[in-house]
């Protein structure tokens, strides 16, 4: 497996592309990162009424339980606060709710914020990676025998721009035909070079 080429040029645009691509993954991270701390700021309402409708809660629960406990007052005295008790609980409850919505909000975007621009550039980058890892690779194994560099001229033959394959030979099919080593070798040294491969 070749992951750069053996050209200078060719393998630096390589490795610069995928160092991009890697900044590019960590600053969408790092960025959906603190816009979920931004947006966990939004519940701290929330956990501050949470907080208070609890306290509140407990507080009248304990004084509707002393007024209970005392000797020949009925307990309809107590009902009061009893029921500010359950207010209070409810209080709370909205506070719980609100930061839970914060808390999904926060993850939806954040999730959304990374996602959407970094499989943009995997979508495009990784296939023409993999499949000049792949090209790159074969050629790489080809380019060591003899039938493999008749293979690399018959692909140059067919898949190289008409202006490359004239400035070799202006006869360079002709040539291929008639086997000549010359023309076999430039062709297969043309779609190495073209896959940044010696």
């Amino acid at each position: 497996m070749k992951l750069y080429a053996d050209r200078a040029p060719v393998a630096t645009r390589q490795f610069i592309t995928d160092v991009l691509i890697i900044v590019w993954i960590y600053v969408w991270v790092k960025l959906g990162m603190t816009l979920f701390d931004l947006i966990q700021k939004l519940a701290v309402p929330g956990q501050k009424l949470e907080g208070a409708g609890n306290g509140l809660a407990s507080n009248l629960n304990s004084a509707g339980d002393k007024i209970k406990s005392l000797p020949g007052v009925p307990d309809s005295v107590a009902a009061p606060f009893t029921n500010a008790a359950n207010a209070a609980g409810s209080l709370a409850n909205a506070g719980r709710e609100q930061q839970d919505i914060v808390n999904d909000l926060a993850w939806i975007l954040s999730i959304v914020i990374v996602v959407v621009p970094v499989l943009f550039v995997v979508a495009v980058w990784l296939p023409l990676r993999i499949r000049w890892i792949r090209r790159a690779g074969a050629a790489a194994r080809l380019r060591t025998v003899t039938a493999g560099r008749d293979l690399l001229a018959l692909r140059a033959l067919a898949t190289q721009p008409l202006k490359r394959l004239l400035r070799v030979d202006p006869e360079i099919a002709a040539l291929w035909r008639r086997r000549d080593p010359d023309a076999v070798e430039a062709l297969a040294r043309l779609e190495l070079r073209s896959l940044g491969l010696r």
